[in-house]
């Protein structure tokens, strides 16, 4: 019988570490299914969704300690099965915002849409520098759910009530 896990990582980035990772997963006899990697403040950073033979699990475990000997981190979490979510898959939305960089920024957006019962679902931010002004921009991108009877004007409303300062725009799909 197969099972899912999570793998998560964290080390000093540099290359070769993704393909450790997979390299584990492989010989474990592991099907690597989704994974969002990534270079955040000098480390590389990720987590892995893998089907696994049950029985294979201590072998990947023994694995991943393998490649962590070399200095990543990875630690292995059974996987829940989607039907056991405690919500209901809602109306899909991506949203972009683009605002002045300030403390707060996440907090405040993701306390507008829990008060508005959304699903944040996938979330992606960064700043950069703004290309006249110099100023440090904040970007977000997410993938959300929305509840039954909450509409994408809402959504906008309410983060839009956050600051004049952030822009906000929405694809559905």
């Amino acid at each position: 019988m197969t099972s899912r896990v999570i793998l998560t990582a964290i080390g000093n980035d540099r290359p070769g570490l993704t393909q450790a990772l997979a390299d584990a997963v492989y010989r474990t006899g592991g099907n690597w299914l989704e994974s969002h990697l990534s270079h955040l403040g000098s480390h590389y950073v990720g987590s892995v969704l893998v089907d696994i033979d049950e029985t294979s699990v201590p072998a990947l475990e023994e694995a991943v300690r393998n490649v962590g000997a070399s200095g990543l981190h990875v630690s292995i979490v059974p996987a829940v099965d989607e039907p056991a979510h405690s919500h209901t898959p809602g109306a899909p939305l991506t949203i972009e915002l683009v605002g002045q960089d300030r403390p707060g920024i996440v907090r405040e957006v993701s306390s507008a849409l829990a008060s508005l019962g959304v699903n944040i679902e996938d979330l992606m931010t960064m700043t950069e520098n703004g290309a006249w002004s110099g100023e440090r921009l904040f970007r977000a991108h997410a993938r959300v759910s929305l509840p039954s009877g909450v509409s994408s004007d809402q959504v906008s409303a309410a983060l839009e009530a956050i600051s004049g300062e952030i822009m906000v725009d929405f694809s559905v799909g």
